[in-house]
């Protein structure tokens, strides 16, 4: 993806959640030269993969596949282990009109997706096997909003704004915006993006970046290689 391209998306993303009244964090509007300058003080924001993100999963069409991210907030995975502490993440998402975030599942993550506006937010489901893969003939169950649903395996669920899914750890899950453009709240235990995803498919995280022209944000898949 090119580096004019993440620009682009960054600046339509920031357009689209703040039409829904959502103010990102003041870290949001830090450019990439005033990140270098006060890395020292940016600290947590760095460490615990705060900010900007954009991938089209390293397949080169965002448009179909692909998913813009914001995280506001994130724990670490000691505070976990040792059972107290920020045990707790909250990003912003878009999922565009048919664009497909692809089938996944967390090892350790249990989240809330919720449709905060825009479209209707479409999920496709499948319970996993004892050895966490897909089963492909399973019922599976998941909260909505504290009420039980059921959904034979790859059924859709399809959240109105307003409406949320509880994911628990193991819960296959890909999903897309349908009829506009949907604005996702996820609140999760402590994200890993790093290591805490299994793709069915082999596709990878995160974008490979051509640099084109400058970035006017950092991304989260940036700070090890610009700020160490």
């Amino acid at each position: 993806m090119k580096r004019s391209r993440v620009n682009e998306i960054l600046r339509e993303a920031e357009s689209f959640i703040t039409s829904f009244g959502y103010v990102l964090p003041p870290f949001a509007y830090l450019s990439a030269q005033e990140m270098i300058e006060d890395r020292d003080g940016i600290s947590n924001i760095v460490e615990r993969n705060l900010g900007w993100d954009v991938t089209d999963y390293g397949k080169g069409d965002f448009d179909t596949l692909g998913l813009f991210l914001f995280t506001v907030r994130n724990g670490d995975a000691a505070d976990l282990e040792a059972g107290r502490g920020m045990l707790y993440a909250e990003k912003i998402m878009i999922s565009r009109k048919d664009q497909l975030s692809p089938m996944h599942r967390h090892y350790i993550k249990a989240e809330d997706i919720i449709n905060r506006g825009g479209g209707k937010l479409v999920l496709e489901l499948f319970a996993p096997d004892e050895e966490g893969k897909i089963d492909e003939n399973a019922e599976v169950s998941v909260l909505c909003d504290g009420v039980e649903r059921r959904l034979p395996a790859g059924g859709l669920l399809k959240l109105d704004p307003g409406e949320s899914v509880t994911l628990m750890p193991g819960v296959w899950h890909a999903f897309w915006g349908e009829v506009e453009d949907v604005l996702i709240g996820e609140v999760s235990t402590v994200n890993d993006d790093l290591s805490d995803n299994w793709f069915r498919d082999d596709i990878g995280r995160f974008s490979t970046i051509e640099e084109d022209v400058a970035p006017e944000r950092l991304l989260v898949s940036d700070y090890k290689a610009k700020l160490g």
